[in-house]
């Protein structure tokens, strides 16, 4: 289910039924954006909090079949097609599961929505992480860097490291339990973001010296 072609046309149809019954339910003003401490800090219009998702939604499954058309690096999505499919539902189910969320808070349900997104984006990195290494070369999805797309085996070298940083590196996770809906610890991120990149240059100069010297 989570690799099919048609799972963000129903996630879309499902937001859409959520919104049309919640829709003459909702106060004229709905949260629609929260602080890190789960606070909300923004409201539209009902209708905004109704369509926003749902469209977004839509969108992102559309341009989902349009990428590997217009990837220059298009013949390698048939390779991991239902990895493609998995990471980018798993995406577009997480929006989904925001969507109620804002409805249901609308409506008056005790959400707590930094615990929701924070358990959603623990989920995603795992699955994200155990996936990312079946990912081939391309230029819309995975670790993407000049040295990543400028030889296979760093691209794949890349993704292992990142796929096993993104499921092990707890501080990337909610109190290292994707379902606790904690805060973050930013210790782990910026270490994610500044050592990954250094790790690529490095594996790439390696592999251009190992190539070097086999010609020599």
């Amino acid at each position: 289910m989570m690799r099919s072609r048609w799972l963000g046309y129903v996630v879309a149809a499902l937001a859409a039924a959520a919104s049309a019954w919640a829709y003459p339910r909702l106060p004229p003003r709905v949260a629609i954006h929260w602080s890190l401490s789960g606070q909300p800090d923004g409201y539209g219009s009902k209708l905004l909090a109704a369509v926003l998702l749902p469209l977004m939604i839509l969108a992102m499954r559309g341009l989902l079949s349009v990428l590997p058309r217009i990837d220059p690096k298009g013949e390698n999505y048939p390779k991991f097609a239902s990895t493609y499919w998995l990471i980018f539902n798993g995406v577009i189910v997480f929006f989904g599961v925001i969507h109620l969320a804002v409805l249901a808070y609308g409506l008056g349900a005790p959400v707590r929505m930094d615990r929701v997104v924070a358990a959603g984006v623990g989920v995603l990195l795992i699955v994200i992480g155990n996936y990312i290494t079946r990912v081939e070369p391309n230029w819309f999805i995975g670790i993407r860097t000049p040295w990543t797309l400028s030889s296979d085996r760093v691209w794949r070298r890349t993704h292992r490291v990142g796929g096993w940083i993104l499921v092990t590196e707890k501080r990337l996770q909610p109190h290292g339990n994707p379902m606790s809906g904690g805060g973050y610890e930013p210790g782990g991120l910026t270490g994610f973001i500044v050592g990954l990149p250094l790790f690529i240059w490095k594996d790439y100069r390696a592999v251009n010296l190992t190539v070097l010297l086999t010609h020599v």
